[in-house]
């Protein structure tokens, strides 16, 4: 996942149980670098929040109803989503050798304890700072000749669209969208960086892993949750695009913020 030029450790805290969720959230208090960006009650919550905010760490319950922690990990990678780590916590410690089958961070026996839980931190911190890179905030794009030309599929038909009409695109289980200012339909290519590697990189702007906007079609740029911010485009709907935390950094030197 991206990593921040920062040493804020950003997190989402997920517990179907109320009281253990507030209990957490002040133990980690405790931990003045430690930012909680938001909580939730369920595992779809938690795949929400996490597509939105891209945390840095992921404090989740083993057992919720409907989508458990286990379900959340496996379908945030059916989206193909950049996985945060995972500190998962339970009250049972029969779910310890399938946290670690997932791949998770550390473990954590409900009630946490708080030297326990300074332990899950500092590996946290360890294993953010062995993943930063000292180069860019993103990833490096081969670019290949850029496309003036798109080609749209909407209602059984193939429209060819100019790539500076194109207002956005994203993408959702593996479908990429391109709203255009005449009109909206699927792509052919199959994910946003490929999309984005045949574009202008000086109009097209990666905002967020789902979204990439045209920076001429951004209409209105309204303050968000924690800081951030979404972006109001200019195509028929206004549809609002929440810029992620990495690149809100761009986006206030870019207009001046």
């Amino acid at each position: 996942m991206l990593t921040r030029a920062t040493s804020t450790l950003s997190a989402i805290l997920v517990d179907d149980e109320q009281l253990a969720c507030e209990e957490l959230s002040y133990l980690l208090k405790e931990f003045p670098d430690v930012e909680v960006l938001g909580t939730g009650r369920n595992g779809l919550e938690a795949v929400k929040l996490i597509e939105n905010l891209e945390p840095d760490v992921v404090f989740l319950d083993v057992q919720m109803p409907g989508l458990d922690g286990f379900g959340v990990i496996q379908k945030l990678r059916d989206k193909n989503i950049p996985l945060p780590h995972f500190i998962l916590a339970t009250a049972y410690d029969q779910y310890a050798i399938e946290a670690f089958r997932w791949e998770a961070l550390d473990y954590l026996l409900k009630p946490i304890e708080k030297e326990r839980l300074a332990l899950a931190v500092e590996r946290a911190r360890k294993a953010i700072t062995e993943t930063k890179s000292p180069q860019t905030e993103g990833p490096v794009l081969k670019l290949g000749p850029q496309r003036t030309k798109l080609l749209v599929k909407s209602n059984n038909r193939n429209f060819i669209v100019d790539a500076q009409d194109v207002v956005y695109a994203t993408i959702d289980d593996g479908l990429i969208t391109v709203v255009a200012t005449n009109v909206e339909g699927e792509s052919n290519y199959r994910t946003i960086e490929e999309l984005q590697s045949n574009l202008d990189p000086d109009t097209f702007w990666r905002v967020h892993r789902s979204f990439l906007v045209n920076i001429h079609r951004i209409k209105e740029v309204i303050p968000w949750f924690k800081s951030s911010f979404q972006l109001r485009m200019d195509d028929k709907k206004q549809s609002e695009i929440p810029v992620s935390r990495v690149q809100t950094k761009r986006l206030r030197a870019l207009l001046k913020l």
